[in-house]
């Protein structure tokens, strides 16, 4: 069983990468590399955080994504909720006359575990999932600081 959706997976990846690049728009090819994410799937994600008001969307050659929000005051929640939010109980899935008035045990168990990790996601911050301290080099220059690497040794 998947807790998150590729689309959640892929936002939580391409946020938290572009809170270690703070102000510099990026390219879908870049974030999608940095983040290991099909780009045809991650723009559609990217538009739905720009949508959100997370990121900025920029066309043109200077153009890219750009977070907007302070990774400090941005909740995992935020950023699953904008792409693919979770899903509560809240009339019992089977449809059952007994159950009009609640949920039976077992659905009531998964609706307060969805609720425990929905309170999980409120409270961690995507400042709380950057490298502490800063790395020397954000992810956005990973690649071309490993390829430098490769060549020297």
């Amino acid at each position: 069983m998947r807790l998150l959706s590729d689309a959640s997976e892929y936002a939580l990846r391409a946020v938290v990468w572009l809170a270690q690049c703070p102000r510099e728009a990026q390219k879908v090819r870049d974030i999608a590399v940095g983040t290991r994410a099909a780009p045809g799937y991650l723009v559609k994600v990217l538009q739905g955080l720009a949508r959100a008001g997370i990121l900025s969307a920029q066309r043109g050659i200077h153009g890219g994504f750009t977070l907007v929000r302070d990774p400090a005051g941005l909740s995992v929640w935020e950023v699953v909720n904008a792409v693919d939010p979770i899903e509560r109980i809240h009339h019992c899935p089977l449809g059952l006359e007994t159950h009009h008035n609640g949920l039976c045990p077992m659905h009531q168990r998964i609706d307060d575990a969805m609720a425990a990790i929905e309170a999980g996601f409120r409270e961690s911050m995507i400042e709380d999932l950057l490298d502490h301290p800063p790395c020397p080099q954000p992810p956005c220059e990973l690649e071309a600081g490993a390829e430098h690497d490769a060549r020297n040794d």
